[in-house]
């Protein structure tokens, strides 16, 4: 399934003022084995409605109201749950943040509703890319029908919050939409494989221009990625250690960037000052340069691995951050 936050001096005295309400939510947790001294309630748009201190044996009580009763994000500095929060609730959370989704539990006015949510990520996660390529269409279309049925009829069924369900049953049309786009998309770059990679000539960080070609007879790794994609630069200590260990492998590590061209000298920039090791490249446009397209690429950070040939390993290959990668590599090169 990590981030800095701002609450104005005007929203702090919003809240301390429906604290005081006769209507006001009323929260508290026991957390074992917190990530953070704060929990911080999040809206839709990220921003943060309210900051609850953590004792030293991880207990909080806290009272505030809510603009509107909608889902909300709890986020205790690592880690994100659901919320659906309502004036008037009391809510009480137990849980162990070594193992935060799957031991969630609430009690109190408003448990229903939560403990559906927290119950209802535990599902989401068991649907796992590589389960849902591997599924022929036939049975992917089957799995979402059923999907969508059992779940709202549940929804139907149910005594949860008349705006709980009103809300939940847009989310699982939003879902399910994600699973349809994520499942055509993959398709596409599954299809990719063991074909011949397209060629690039891009500028090199280094000077003059790196071709594809220049690289044949070593398996080349290659990250598609940009200055402004976070993600991307969250990966970046993840490769300089995989680079690091298979240095003088079989193998090159090239990063090609698809800032936009007037972001050229910042990409410069990015790569001296953070000292970026491999083959730097720059695209020559950006998104709509050959070789990403023809990968099918529309998010960032995508890997590809190319064989000594030339030919597609996998079109999305495993991220520096995973061990699997280096599981794969060892199997290669050694």
């Amino acid at each position: 399934m990590k981030k800095s936050f701002l609450i104005t001096l005007i929203t702090f005295c919003s809240i301390y003022s429906f604290g005081q309400s006769k209507n006001a939510i009323t929260f508290q947790a026991e957390i074992a084995n917190r990530n953070g001294d704060v929990i911080y309630i999040k809206d839709g748009k990220n921003k943060t409605i309210k900051e609850m201190k953590i004792n030293d044996k991880g207990f909080f009580k806290d009272t505030f109201e809510v603009e509107k009763e909608d889902f909300y994000m709890f986020f205790d500095g690592t880690e994100y749950t659901r919320l659906f929060l309502k004036n008037g609730y009391d809510l009480k959370l137990k849980m162990d943040a070594k193992q935060f989704d799957e031991s969630i539990v609430y009690t109190g006015k408003g448990a229903t509703e939560n403990n559906y949510l927290a119950q209802d990520i535990i599902k989401e996660g068991l649907i796992t890319p590589e389960k849902l390529v591997a599924l022929s269409e036939a049975d992917f279309k089957k799995m979402i029908d059923e999907k969508k049925l059992t779940e709202e009829t549940f929804l139907d069924k149910s005594s949860l919050d008349k705006t709980f369900i009103e809300i939940q049953k847009r989310n699982i049309s939003t879902n399910i939409k994600g699973l349809q786009r994520y499942y055509t998309e993959s398709k596409a770059v599954q299809k990719l494989n063991n074909a011949v990679a397209l060629t690039f000539n891009y500028v090199n960080h280094k000077g003059g221009a790196t071709k594809l070609e220049e690289l044949k007879g070593k398996y080349v790794y290659i990250d598609v990625w940009a200055t402004w994609c976070g993600p991307c630069r969250g990966e970046i200590p993840f490769l300089q250690k995989i680079e690091e260990k298979y240095h003088g492998k079989n193998i090159e590590f090239v990063s090609i960037s698809i800032d936009v061209q007037k972001d050229f000298e910042k990409w410069k920039k990015f790569v001296s000052d953070k000292q970026l090791g491999g083959i730097q490249l720059f695209a020559d446009k950006d998104w709509n340069s050959d070789f990403v397209k023809s990968l099918n690429i529309t998010g960032i950070p995508r890997f590809i691995l190319i064989d000594p040939n030339g030919k597609i390993v996998n079109a999305d290959a495993e991220r520096p951050s995973s061990p699997k990668l280096g599981e794969l590599f060892d199997r290669l090169l050694n």
